[in-house]
């Protein structure tokens, strides 16, 4: 599990990225899988559905 620190630092990391480049070195955020890996490691929380992990990282990122 990840404390609540690391959490934030790391999905700051993911949201700063986009905001400044829409996406890392890694490829196109749409389409990676960093940010719910990152949920399921700080809450616990499985998210595999294609819709609840597009709303999760539009949540996060701050696109629609």
């Amino acid at each position: 599990m990840l404390d609540k620190e690391i959490f934030d630092k790391e999905i700051g990391m993911c949201r700063e990225l986009f905001q400044k480049q829409k996406g890392c070195n890694w490829g196109k955020c749409r389409d990676c899988g960093v940010i719910p890996f990152l949920h399921k490691l700080y809450k616990g929380e499985l998210v595999e559905n294609k819709e609840e992990v597009k709303k999760l990282k539009a949540e996060i990122l701050g696109y629609e």
